[in-house]
């Protein structure tokens, strides 16, 4: 068998594991029920994929993500590695010819959503597959005192009584301790667990926060002073626009993104921002999830997030090539207000999460008694518009609504297009020698997707035309001709917002919500605005910041963010403080001066470090500031 470097060698190209990767590998060949807290672009999926190519079987691995899971993938094939994937919007047809290429076919990974897990189709095949892992990705998810909870996080430990001696690594980039020892007790990880935490220390990222008079002024002024890739975070889809507008108009080229997009949209701006055509791209958080962009110099947040994961998270995606890299926030003081009022926005009271109940069903036309695995397109602002609701108050019953297991809420429902061939390869050579006009397609196809024959691939009709070379709407006319021909099943992406309900429909005055958790969790909410609030106002180094919150008690003074540097600026030498007490002590031997006016007489020292003496000299009572603000010495006791 090969050992762990040898794999990691062979199939990724690297000679040595990054930190604490190799550790975490062998408590998981240890059989191990594992932790690891890695900052984003860590190398997170690393720690499973290795390990599971060293053993008989298949990784199991558990994520809601579908642009990570096809990603990841996507990669894993083209090193040779076979993979699956399921997520929403497949048939059963689909779905249960993909489980059984992972129950009889050599696979080694299997991606999944949460609740895939819970299907009847995959409880059936689950005893003939032969998983040597679970792996838990964005563990975080299965707290409810996280930032990011989403309840088929909770079930993900059932499985376990089928699956008895197989580990499962919990991966997250991160995770207070509480939440820690959340993941940990809700997967019913055994006493012998490991726990791994890498520093969130990042030497190369400058951590800033700023107020300025102008956002638009202050984010021109940073992107024309620091050349390279970057993202502008924004807290509304309408608020990209205007920043991509502003760009254009200040000659800088950028892009928006964000989910209300069309995905051809998406993918064909993702690409032309990782690829660098597109230099600044201003986006919600809707964007970055499963990106490995090694060259970003700047993360800017136009807007303050509600919590310090999320803005960890966000910021950590400069810099991951270990040159230097800029983590910029934007505040004003009526953000700040308006943050603190959110607790009581995001948790509203019973009367009005009844009434978005209420209009939900009425919207469908539920009947009582009924509804139970119904899934509806949603125009969230059609229905807003109708009943008459505040847009806000809408979203945030959504989730509770979600959290109580009511119903599944996705913003950006996205089925991908796939294609299968349905016909054999011999049968094939006789229809392409029949019909050459569609021979770029299927060499296309057979080209860009690997085992296309076997199972159904989900394709990119925009990729596909570019590789091609053919407009994506003559490709999609011969996708369809191809299909109406019998060679193929083609069945083209679907992309609306969608409502499920989980359980049948209540009477509204019957609805039942756990008032104990739903206060839970708006404390915890309460507690990460703190953090984020903290943040901002804090003095003290920001990298020190962040670890501390997240448990990480090693990390020194970065000296790079901007609180370190005003730090630096202020430090003076006893000779240095001697110097200006004398040039202050001449100066104010006469009458009474403005500090404008003493600021310009010792103009050869900086300003803050003349402003640290005064304060000192006022703190011993041998300067003081008179009613008309003049700076005087105060005369002998």
């Amino acid at each position: 068998m090969e050992s762990a470097v040898e794999i990691l060698k062979r199939y990724w190209g690297y000679d040595t594991f990054r930190p604490l990767q190799h550790d975490i590998i062998t408590s998981v060949l240890s059989c191990k029920d594992t932790l690891a807290l890695m900052p984003t672009g860590g190398g997170k999926s690393i720690c499973f994929q290795v390990p599971s190519m060293m053993k008989e079987g298949l990784c199991l691995v558990i994520s809601t993500l579908i642009a990570l899971m096809k990603d990841q993938v996507f990669n894993l094939k083209k090193k040779g590695i076979p993979a699956l994937s399921i997520y929403s919007g497949m048939n059963y047809a689909e779905i249960n010819k993909i489980i059984r290429n992972a129950a009889y076919g050599n696979y080694k990974f299997l991606y999944v959503s949460p609740e895939r897990l819970e299907t009847e189709l995959f409880l059936e095949y689950l005893p003939a597959i032969n998983v040597n892992l679970i792996a838990v990705d964005e563990a975080h998810c299965i707290s409810q005192w996280g930032y990011d909870f989403r309840p088929p996080y909770l079930r993900i430990a059932n499985i376990r009584k089928q699956l008895k001696d197989v580990p499962v690594l919990a991966l997250t980039a991160s995770a207070t301790l509480e939440v820690q020892n959340d993941i940990c007790d809700k997967l019913l990880f055994e006493n012998d667990q490991n726990r791994f935490q890498q520093s969130f220390e990042r030497s190369n990222l400058s951590y800033s926060v700023f107020t300025p008079p102008s956002k638009q002024n202050k984010l021109v002024d940073i992107l024309k002073k620091v050349p390279g890739s970057g993202i502008v975070y924004c807290k509304s889809r309408k608020r990209t626009k205007e920043v991509a507008e502003l760009l254009h108009l200040n000659g800088i080229k950028g892009d928006h993104y964000h989910a209300g997009l069309s995905n051809d949209m998406r993918v064909s701006r993702q690409e032309d921002w990782i690829n660098n055509k597109t230099r600044i791209i201003a986006c919600t958080n809707a964007f970055g999830m499963g990106i490995d962009k090694p060259d970003v110099r700047t993360v800017i947040h136009y807007d303050v997030p509600d919590a310090l994961e999320n803005y960890y998270q966000e910021a950590g995606r400069a810099g991951r090539d270990q040159k230097k890299a800029y983590a910029v926030l934007f505040f004003n003081d009526q953000e700040i207000n308006d943050l603190k009022k959110q607790a009581e926005m995001r948790f509203p009271d019973m009367s009005a999460i009844k009434n978005v109940y209420g209009s939900i069903v009425n919207y469908f036309q539920l009947p009582s008694g009924s509804g139970e695995g119904l899934s509806f397109d949603f125009d969230i602002n059609d229905f807003i518009k109708k009943f008459k609701l505040d847009a806000h108050v809408v979203t945030n019953v959504l989730k509770i609504l979600e959290q109580e297991e009511l119903i599944r809420y996705s913003d950006q429902f996205f089925s991908p297009s796939t294609v299968v061939f349905t016909t054999d390869k011999k049968a094939m050579e006789e229809f392409e020698k029949a019909y050459p006009q569609f021979d770029a397609t299927i060499k296309g196809l057979l080209r860009s997707y690997e085992g296309i024959f076997d199972y159904p691939s989900a394709i990119h009709e925009f990729q596909l035309a570019k590789f091609i070379s053919v407009k994506k709407e003559d490709l999609v006319l011969d996708l369809t001709k191809l299909k109406e021909m019998g060679v193929i099943d083609y069945t083209p992406q679907k992309e609306n917002p969608q409502i499920q309900f989980l359980q049948n429909r209540v009477n509204t005055n019957d609805l039942v919500i756990n008032q104990k958790n739903l206060l839970k969790r708006k404390q915890a909410f309460e507690k990460r605005l703190s953090a984020i609030l903290n943040y901002i106002k804090d003095d003290s180094c920001r990298s020190k910041i962040i670890a501390r919150y997240f448990n990480d008690s090693n990390v020194r003074p970065c000296g790079i963010c901007d609180n370190c540097l005003k730090e630096k600026n202020l430090s003076i030498s006893s000779d240095e403080f001697e110097m200006i007490r004398n040039e202050i002590n001449k100066t104010l031997s006469g009458p009474p001066v403005n500090p404008s006016q003493l600021i310009h007489n010792l103009n050869n020292f900086k300003q803050n470090k003349i402003w640290k003496v005064l304060h000192f000299l006022q703190e011993e009572n041998l300067v003081t500031v008179t009613v008309e603000g003049l700076i005087k010495k105060k005369g002998p006791r």
